[in-house]
């Protein structure tokens, strides 16, 4: 028999959290998240619940945790799409029918009693987090910020009655393989008499990601399940970026002194915490420090990038992406990365991936978000 408890207190937090490490118990590509940065994401520490309403839920048989899963109401996202959506998230579970109907059941009930009538996901806890269920790309590491999976969630998510909403693509790219062909470079080169390309201004930093929370929300606004920052939520981001991303890592491209575009290349922090199980106590901080700021990674993500809505389409939009991604080349060199993962992009959006794939990068995750109509 199946049972399935409300996640209420902070013990039960941390029994959320810590299902998945022995879930994945034997998979060399499973990296446990941090226990206190998870706990703050699920808690009134994270801005994004001003405006998101959760729940979690864990699976039980004879007493152990088998599944999880999380139900939320976005207001943002209602406001935009209809009072009647909602979301699934934080799914993990044996491959058992009976769990995943269980924890289904319960999310669906909760969203149902809220007025929901169109559920989609999974999101942890909405899009501008992590997303999307992981289906290709089982045989490597995910990085900083993404999900990873079991096989058969797929099939399993299917079988209660979700199908393919859209599917997000990861890339991948070698330092070394970036190369722009004569006719990119002529381009680039033209488009460098109209396009300023800087470093942010640390002295301005929180004025500065109000300026990348712009460019961000105008870029994607037309964006499959689209939901905009909030200020808060780009503040405290900016927070964050400012200890853990150097200053010419964050690039910010401007036409006549206005903002036009932004990229992030942000180490990729999976790699400098693949062993500390979890936790940051008692030496995890130092080693976190150490390889961050003195041993360094091989490895960085693009998590954030944006084009202004009004180049998006014109001649001038493509090539300004071709110069932010340029622009990382030469301080990756310097701290010795090696790779980027560039991620993640909509499989719709076939304009970023030709530039992508035009200058080395090769998709290598697929992540699935999935739609269910109650």
């Amino acid at each position: 028999m199946v049972s399935i408890e409300k996640v209420v207190s902070k013990p039960e937090r941390k029994a959320f959290i810590s299902f998945p490490s022995s879930l994945y118990r034997g998979d060399p590509n499973w990296i446990p998240p941090l226990m206190m940065e998870r706990l703050e994401h699920l808690s009134g520490k994270n801005p994004g619940t001003e405006h998101i309403q959760w729940q979690a839920w864990v699976a039980k048989k004879n007493g152990r945790i088998v599944g999880r899963i999380t139900a939320q109401i976005d207001s943002l996202h209602r406001e935009r799409y209809g009072d009647d959506t909602g979301h699934i998230g934080m799914l993990d579970a044996i491959d058992d029918e009976e769990v995943f109907s269980a924890l289904f059941a319960a999310a669906e009930s909760w969203l149902a009693a809220g007025g929901t009538r169109k559920i989609t996901g999974p999101f942890s806890l909405n899009i501008n987090q992590e997303s999307g269920l992981l289906i290709e790309g089982f045989e490597t590491p995910p990085c900083a910020l993404m999900p990873h999976g079991k096989p058969w969630y797929a099939a399993q998510v299917e079988q209660q009655g979700y199908g393919k909403g859209i599917d997000l693509l990861a890339y991948w790219m070698q330092r070394t393989d970036l190369s722009f062909s004569p006719a990119l470079t002529r381009l680039m080169e033209q488009t460098r008499k109209k396009v300023t390309i800087r470093c942010i201004n640390r002295k301005r930093f929180a004025e500065e990601m109000q300026v990348l929370r712009e460019v961000f929300n105008s870029g994607w606004q037309h964006n499959w399940g689209f939901v905009p920052f909030t200020e808060r939520e780009f503040a405290v981001m900016g927070e964050q970026l400012k200890y853990l991303v150097p200053d010419d890592l964050i690039y910010i491209a401007e036409i006549d002194s206005a903002p036009c575009g932004f990229i992030v290349g942000m180490p990729n922090i999976n790699e400098a915490i693949a062993d500390l199980n979890g936790s940051l106590v008692p030496f995890g901080w130092a080693k976190l420090l150490w390889r961050l700021k003195v041993s360094g990674v091989r490895t960085a993500r693009v998590p954030l990038m944006g084009i202004c809505k009004e180049h998006q389409f014109s001649r001038i939009g493509p090539v300004i992406a071709l110069l932010l991604i340029e622009a990382l080349r030469e301080p990756f060199a310097r701290r010795h990365i090696d790779a980027l993962e560039m991620s993640w992009i909509l499989e719709s959006n076939t304009g970023m991936r030709t530039i992508l794939e035009k200058i080395g990068a090769k998709p290598y995750k697929r992540y699935r978000l999935y739609e269910k109509a109650l």
